[in-house]
């Protein structure tokens, strides 16, 4: 992963110098997204494919840096459909997620989505009724909510365990028995989504070993044609120790190792990233407008907070940063003391960093809030205060800001 922070640093201090208030902005690097995502796409072994889990970050120029550089998008409600096809009528686009309206599986059908993620019997019944409507034929995947051996512990889970999210591998036979009476639906193969934040190459390729032998199993026992089997997304951003990040090689290298078995190589494996692919690019800003001390602790209160950047306190960490001096004097402010920032919300939950080790701080000096460019700005509760958005920067020089 880059960081370019040199011209982050001094874009922040332009728009620094252009505003009369204390600065809050997001900074997205799209040439170090284009290299990242190109780096990722290479090292996929033959047979894979790579498509953009939407939700992460549907801002138009990541969009369009991603474009081209992965195999397509994957959308998980009828806007982000109607948003990706509008802007990329030919694109290869998947359409994922559980409680799909009737009208967005029609959307999906007038779209010509390439496979619909199917969540549950009544999906398909859904969908069934749609297409004798329609007297056209759609490919979807089961998503199955499959427990494993090797399923591990992360911060979120969405499989192995109850939750609303695919099949139960109970019920598998019923919908293949219900697939078998409407040939307008075309079963291609098995989705798997059942774990976020995942770290551990190594624990994500015992775990993928698992899926393989479930695919090969069902197929066996059913006599299934297919020829997909996509393993989502999860690959997680180490937030808490940034230079320790998945490795991303070495998975590939093993997964090619897995994938050359003979009883495999008529698969087709896709990814759906979202957050692995984007977070990298993106800087969150704030001004420190206020150092004061309550109980024993210091507090930097900043311009913006959870309402802009939510990523810390979904995760419960204290999410890194940089400092960037501005218009606080270098002979003000704290030295090599322990401050929790703060933004400017009503509530005791608006922290991004608790307690953590600064060597100086001052009021009018930025902090740069890396690894923010997915599920951040997009999920945050931007209304809550009606403060204003932050001013966004997509910068697009090769040589910087």
């Amino acid at each position: 992963m880059e960081f370019r922070l040199d011209p982050m640093a001094r874009e922040a201090a332009r728009l620094q110098a252009a505003s009369a208030d204390p600065l809050c902005a997001y900074l997205y690097d799209l040439p170090a997204l284009r290299r990242h995502v190109e780096d990722v796409v290479a090292e996929l072994p033959e047979r894979c494919e790579m498509f953009y889990a939407v939700k992460a970050n549907a801002e138009a120029p990541i969009l369009d840096a991603l474009e081209g550089r992965v195999a397509g998008f994957e959308a998980a409600s009828g806007g982000e459909l109607a948003l990706i096809r509008e802007r990329f009528p030919e694109t290869p686009l998947l359409f994922g997620g559980p409680g799909k309206l009737v009208s967005e599986l029609s959307l999906a059908l007038e779209l010509g989505v390439e496979l619909i993620h199917v969540e549950s019997l009544t999906e398909l019944e859904r969908l069934a009724q749609l297409l004798e409507q329609s007297e056209r034929r759609q490919g979807v995947l089961l998503r199955m909510n499959l427990a494993t051996d090797n399923l591990p512990s992360t911060p979120l889970t969405m499989g192995g365990v109850p939750t609303p999210f695919g099949i139960d591998p109970e019920d598998l036979e019923t919908c293949l028995t219900f697939l078998a009476h409407h040939p307008r639906i075309e079963l291609r193969g098995f989705h798997f989504h059942l774990i976020s934040h995942q770290l551990d190459a190594d624990a994500q390729l015992r775990l993928l070993g698992d899926l393989f032998h479930q695919v090969e199993h069902w197929c066996e026992q059913y006599r299934l044609d297919i020829d997909q089997i996509n393993v989502g997304g999860g690959i997680g951003i180490n937030y808490r120790e940034p230079s320790q990040q998945f490795d991303w090689k070495g998975f590939c290298s093993g997964l090619a190792q897995r994938l050359a078995e003979p009883r495999l190589q008529r698969y087709r494996i896709r990814f759906e990233c979202g957050r692995y692919l984007t977070a990298p690019c993106g800087y969150y800003l704030m001004e420190v407008m206020d150092l004061k001390r309550n109980h024993g602790q210091w507090f930097a209160v900043c311009r913006g907070g959870t309402h802009h950047f939510r990523t810390p306190a979904a995760q419960n960490h204290d999410h890194p940063f940089v400092r960037l001096p501005g218009r606080g004097g270098e002979e003000e402010g704290l030295t090599h003391t322990r401050v929790s920032v703060v933004g400017q919300l009503c509530t005791p939950k608006d922290v991004l960093a608790r307690q953590v080790e600064i060597e100086r701080l001052a009021i009018g000096d930025m902090l740069m809030f890396t690894l923010a460019g997915a599920y951040a700005w997009n999920i945050s509760h931007q209304n809550f205060l009606r403060h204003p958005a932050p001013i966004m920067r997509f910068i697009d020089d090769e040589e910087g800001a």
